[in-house]
C-alpha cells in the first residue's frame, strides 16, 4: 500500500556525517547516563516482596502510596492489576525485618485504611532469582544481537550486517541511557520491550536493505549513494504508515494501559522513534562507509563448461 509517491530522492547520504555525528553524540550520552546514574532496576531484579490486593470498589492508589510512605517505604511500586479493583504492590528487600512480616504488616496497615480490602497472593523474589533474571536478561539481548548479525549476514552480506546490528544497538543504548537519565524504574516488561525492540528495528533495516539490493541490479549507472537514497525513498510512504499505526497502538497502551503497561509502551515509543531514524541515517551510511558496492551483491555466475577439444 501507497498513500503518497516522492517524486525526487531526498539526499539523504548527504547528510549521512551530520546524522551520524548526531547519533555518536546521543550514544555517549547515552553510556555516560548508564556509567554515572545505572539503571533504577525493579523488584524484578533486585528482589522483593509482590503484594496483591483486591477493594470491593475501586481502588484508591493514593492512599495506598500514602500508607507506604508512612511505613518508610517510599521506594515501593503500587499499580492496578487486571481491573480498577486489584492493586499489586512491589515491596523491597529490607535488612530488619523478614519479607513475610513486612508483607504482613503493609497488608495490616491497609486493612485498617480500608475494610474491603483482601489479600489474593503474596510472592518472594530472593535477591539470587532477582541476579539470575538480570543474568538472563542480558544473556538474551546478547544472543538476539548474535542471531540478527548471523541472519543478516547470510541473507546479505557481513557489511549489512555490521551495520544493522550497529544501529539496533544504538537504538538499544539510547533507551537504555534515557531509562538511567530520568531513572524510570527498569523491569522485566520493559526489558520484553527492549528484547521487541531489537525485532522491529531490524525488520526496517531489512526492508531498507532489500530495495538496496533490487536498486544494485537496476540502477547500473547509479552510484552507491544514489542506489541507497532511492531505496529510502522508496521506502518512504511504507515507514509512515507503519510506523504511524505501530505508534498509535503504543500510544493507546501508554495512556490507557494503566501503570504495568506504562513502562513498556514507553520503551516501545523510544525505541520505534530511534529504530526509524537508525534505519534511515545510521545503518545506511554506515553500509556505504564499509564499501558496500554492486559487485557484492550481484548473484555469482555459474561456470560453464569448456566444450573445446
Amino acid at each position: 500500500m501507497e498513500f503518497f509517491k516522492i517524486k525526487k530522492d531526498i539526499p539523504f547520504m548527504s547528510y549521512g556525517r551530520l546524522t551520524t555525528s548526531i547519533s555518536l553524540i546521543t550514544f555517549i550520552l547515552a553510556v555516560l547516563a548508564l556509567g554515572f546514574k545505572g539503571l533504577n532496576l525493579g523488584v524484578d531484579f533486585t528482589g522483593g516482596t509482590l503484594v496483591e490486593v483486591t477493594y470491593g470498589q475501586t481502588a484508591n492508589l493514593d492512599a495506598v502510596r500514602a500508607i507506604l510512605e508512612e511505613q518508610k517505604l517510599a521506594e515501593s511500586s503500587v499499580q492496578n492489576f487486571g481491573s480498577s479493583k486489584d492493586v499489586l504492590i512491589r515491596l523491597p528487600i529490607k535488612a530488619d525485618i523478614s519479607s513475610a512480616q513486612l508483607s504482613e504488616k503493609v497488608f495490616a496497615a491497609i486493612k485498617a485504611q480500608d475494610a474491603s480490602a483482601e489479600l489474593r497472593r503474596v510472592e518472594f523474589v530472593g535477591p539470587q532469582v532477582g541476579k539470575e533474571l538480570y543474568e538472563s536478561g542480558t544473556l538474551a539481548l546478547l544472543l538476539v544481537a548474535a542471531g540478527i548479525m548471523g541472519y543478516l549476514a547470510l541473507r546479505f552480506e557481513w557489511r549489512f550486517a555490521v551495520a544493522a546490528i550497529i544501529a539496533n544497538m544504538h537504538d538499544i543504548v539510547i533507551i537504555l541511557g534515557m531509562f538511567a537519565f530520568f531513572q524510570w524504574e527498569f523491569t522485566l516488561t520493559v526489558l520484553a520491550g527492549i528484547l521487541a525492540i531489537l525485532g522491529y528495528s531490524v525488520n526496517e533495516s531489512v526492508v531498507v536493505f532489500d530495495r538496496v539490493r533490487e536498486n544494485f541490479r537496476k540502477m547500473r549507472k547509479a552510484g552507491v549513494a544514489e542506489v541507497i537514497d532511492n531505496a529510502i525513498t522508496a521506502t518512504m510512504s511504507r515507514t509512515i504508515i507503519t510506523h504511524s499505526m505501530t505508534q498509535l497502538m503504543v500510544l493507546a497502551m501508554f495512556f490507557f494501559g494503566g501503570e504495568a503497561l506504562h513502562n513498556f509502551a514507553l520503551a516501545l515509543t523510544i525505541g520505534i522513534v530511534f529504530g526509524i531514524y537508525s534505519s534511515v541515517l545510521v545503518a545506511s551510511p554506515i553500509v556505504m562507509w564499509l564499501g558496500v558496492s554492486r559487485a557484492d551483491l550481484m548473484p555469482a555466475k555459474k561456470e560453464t563448461a569448456d566444450d573445446r577439444p
